[in-house]
């Protein structure tokens, strides 16, 4: 059985993902323990709260995530799929991980829209071949809770959103990828997408 590891830097809804995690038929340890994170045939970088504070609180684990990509498959939630990219412009310009070109961007205020963009929306699945979304029917709704977006370009782009501007739901590069909605808390196709990530671990 693969081993999926979720890290645990001090940042992020640990149990519901784990928990999520287990449902879709993983076994999953919760850890910031680096030879474990090593040793994982999966890794899952979840995370709720601002970027700067998130990449601080990685501190030297950051150096073991860019060193597994391209050998282990890579799931960033939310926070976590924005902190794997190049850049966030959230409380000034702050250097992320690097793992999938693109800067977070904050979403502009517009009339009748709220920030943060929270709830039930759709996703557009731009590159339906990507096993991570096989069998996720098209425009499928997921849950979000986000005021920054993924500003990447489109080869990178798996999954599409409409709020305020389009934005890349979910990204990959590689073996890095990225989704800024919340599976765990996205029902049956969330597990779906849960169960999709274990099948390529």
């Amino acid at each position: 059985m693969s081993s999926i590891v979720i890290v645990d830097y001090g940042l992020g809804n640990l149990r519901s993902v784990s928990k999520a995690v287990e449902k879709a038929g993983g076994i999953v340890s919760v850890t910031h323990n680096l030879d474990e994170i090593k040793a994982a045939d999966g890794i899952i970088l979840p995370g709720v709260g601002a970027f700067h504070e998130g990449m601080n609180q990685l501190a030297d684990l950051a150096s073991t995530l860019i060193e597994a990509e391209g050998h282990v498959p890579i799931l960033g939630i939310c926070l976590g799929m924005q902190m794997m990219m190049e850049y966030s412009e959230e409380h000034g310009l702050h250097e992320g991980l690097g793992l999938i070109p693109g800067t977070a961007k904050r979403f502009p205020e517009s009339p009748g829209y709220k920030i943060p963009h929270m709830g039930w929306n759709q996703i557009a699945v731009t590159h339906p071949e990507d096993p991570l979304f096989e069998g996720i029917p098209d425009n499928s709704y997921v849950y979000f809770v986000h005021s920054y977006w993924a500003d990447t370009p489109e080869r990178y782009c798996v999954t599409a959103t409409e709020y305020i501007c389009p934005f890349a739901s979910a990204i990959r590069n590689g073996t890095a990828l990225g989704v800024q909605f919340h599976p765990e808390k996205s029902g049956e196709t969330g597990l779906s997408i849960l169960k999709n990530f274990l099948d390529m671990v």
